[in-house]
């Protein structure tokens, strides 16, 4: 097979939510999926426009491998928005981060595959114009802006005054909010799948006006938190309504868990996106002991999970032409 050009593009793992930051605020993890593009010229066996795609990894039999993988489908969504027939492409998949846990595999597809294509294609999209596909895709920000970006961002929408590059489509306004060092995220990833589309429909359509002056509340707060380090803050902010308190019925030993992982040190435990794996907040000092305490605990209700003690990935999504 003759190559014309290829590129290779990492994207991190998220954590999403944040307890009261729901479908606002998510931070790109130190975990990672792998995903090559190669372009190949007329001597390929493919017909024109086809593709083929390789999978390596745990889990790997599970991911499509035809015209319907997230990853191609994203790859396809950006030369149809800068209207360009799509190429004969073959792609390699080394996947590092677990599927349908609450870590942003799906996120990591939606940016791989727009990232790729981008750059494949000369780079005809600004950064925020690939992020703006990339939330359409997703159907909101919390996932897909971190893995872009790195780092922990908030976003909001910004209905008004549109840049040119978001005419047509909801605009966002993204912010890094500083995440202090001493701030350690463990996360304790379950054997068992809760997809988004179960734990959205276990929530309320509708909230009081005191359950949202909470969350309101506790989002500032754990700004404030993430930033200092500072261990009463951040104790208190990951409190939710929105959203925890529906979805936790979902994830067996969750209580138990949260009460091992506050006892070994933690600052506190949220889902991380839609669950079901746990998101612990630690301080240094403390931090295997909370990883240890989480594993063991589900390790006694008779669930195998594999929990690890990560950090906050700051660079984001990256892509390296060859």
């Amino acid at each position: 097979m003759s190559v014309l050009s290829s590129v290779s593009v990492t994207v991190p793992a998220t954590t999403a939510n944040l307890g009261p930051g729901f479908d606002c605020i998510g931070a790109a993890l130190t975990l990672y999926n792998e995903f090559k593009f190669t372009l190949c010229d007329s001597s390929s066996s493919l017909e024109e426009g086809g593709v083929i795609i390789t999978v390596v990894g745990k889990e790997a039999e599970r991911v499509q491998t035809d015209k319907s993988n997230l990853l191609y489908e994203a790859f396809l969504k950006l030369y149809q928005y800068i209207e360009k027939s799509p190429p004969t492409v073959e792609i390699e998949i080394k996947l590092g981060v677990p599927l349908a846990r609450g870590l942003g595999s799906s996120a990591t597809a939606i940016v791989g595959g727009l990232l790729g294509a981008n750059v494949l294609t000369g780079e005809p999209l600004s950064q925020t114009e690939v992020m703006g596909l990339a939330v359409e895709m997703e159907g909101h920000p919390d996932n897909v802006v971190p893995a872009l970006l790195g780092g922990c961002r908030l976003a909001a929408t910004k209905l008004e005054n549109e840049p040119p590059s978001c005419q047509g489509r909801q605009g966002w306004e993204v912010c890094e909010v500083p995440w202090c060092a001493e701030v350690v995220p463990v996360v304790a990833i379950p054997d068992f799948e809760l997809s988004t589309k179960e734990a959205r429909l276990v929530l309320p359509t509708e909230v009081s006006r005191g359950d949202a002056i909470f969350n309101a509340a506790h989002l500032g707060l754990l700004l404030r938190g993430l930033e200092t380090g500072n261990a009463d803050w951040l104790r208190t902010s990951m409190q939710d309504k929105l959203h925890q308190p529906y979805r936790k019925s979902l994830i067996r030993g969750y209580d138990v868990i949260y009460a091992e992982a506050i006892s070994a040190g933690a600052l506190g435990m949220v889902i991380s996106g839609a669950g079901p794996t746990l998101l612990a907040l630690s301080d240094t000092s403390h931090s295997q002991d909370v990883a240890v305490a989480m594993a063991a605990a589900w390790n006694n209700l008779g669930i195998n999970a594999v929990v690890r003690v990560l950090s906050i990935d700051k660079q984001g999504a990256t892509a390296t032409q060859q």
